[in-house]
């Protein structure tokens, strides 16, 4: 079956959406996007993906395409129209199109909405979550505004490639200070022998994680004490488990950090136990 994708009000086969070479998330990575699992037929987290989608429009004062209400429609249509039971859906808006200029266009010009969704293979994450991820740490070149969900990724990308050369699955950024802030493409914790859960504060150095939000939630049902403060690679080596959350990674588990085995090696028990009680904490809304 073709894929389908939500172009601004069509819906069109996948191979023939495009948009325009003037629109400024072209040009200048003007724009913002969003990642919502599907899960068995529902989205999770639909609310605080949203909430977030908005606050980061505003901060690029990107005006809102369309109600809240209006949007949910197009995204259960995009998902619905691609049969994903088991998944994600990505939706990104730009400020639009208009001829290429740094100053922001006319008001009038309307924001570019578009919508995708595609499946994945949920035994195949499982296993990779059974058998852990090995990640890099490079240095944190991004903007200092990395709070706001926008495209303007190529540090990520570049993380991430570096990542995959070297074998690993994920990179992890440290600042100028030897402290982690986060992954290229998700949230970074420890787990120290005492037990606590650690992860660096949602301030602007890091953006506010929907999956890294719902597991403060699931620590606490499960009595585990969180300390939201910075943590150093060389302490992240002597934790005894490592981790990172993201809504298409969830809970995986993290075994080794630049070539040093975390723990044993292997998974441990906190990082598991909080996969597994995930979605019990999850907003579900069903398609």
């Amino acid at each position: 079956m073709s894929r389908i994708a939500y172009v601004n009000g069509r819906f069109l086969p996948h191979v023939n959406a495009a948009v325009s070479i003037d629109d400024r998330g072209f040009l200048f990575a003007d724009a913002v996007y969003e990642v919502c699992e599907v899960r068995d037929g529902e989205v999770i987290d639909s609310t605080l993906h949203l909430d977030r989608l908005e606050r980061s429009l505003r901060e690029l004062r990107i005006r809102m395409p369309m109600s809240r209400a209006a949007l949910l429609v197009v995204m259960r249509q995009t998902i619905k129209r691609n049969r994903v039971r088991n998944g994600g859906i990505y939706i990104q808006i730009s400020r639009g199109q208009s001829p290429r200029d740094h100053l922001f266009p006319n008001p009038e010009v309307p924001p570019t909405v578009v919508m995708t969704a595609k499946p994945h293979d949920r035994a195949k994450a499982e296993a990779q979550a059974a058998k852990g991820i090995a990640v890099i740490t490079v240095p944190d070149n991004r903007w200092e505004r990395v709070d706001i969900k926008s495209v303007g990724l190529l540090p990520n990308c570049l993380a991430k490639q570096a990542a995959k050369e070297a074998g690993a699955k994920e990179a992890w950024f440290v600042d100028a200070q030897g402290f982690v802030t986060e992954g290229s493409s998700t949230n970074a914790w420890i787990v120290t022998a005492a037990r606590e859960l650690v992860t660096r504060p949602a301030e602007t150095g890091i953006l506010r994680g929907i999956t890294r939000t719902v597991l403060l939630k699931v620590a606490d049902k499960l009595g585990l004490r969180v300390v939201e403060r910075a943590f150093t690679v060389d302490e992240a080596k002597a934790a005894t488990e490592a981790f990172i959350t993201a809504a298409t990674t969830l809970v995986m588990p993290v075994v080794s950090i630049d070539g040093s085995p975390v723990g044993d090696g292997h998974p441990g028990e906190t990082a598991p136990a909080l996969r597994r009680a995930f979605h019990d904490s999850a907003e579900h809304l069903p398609v």
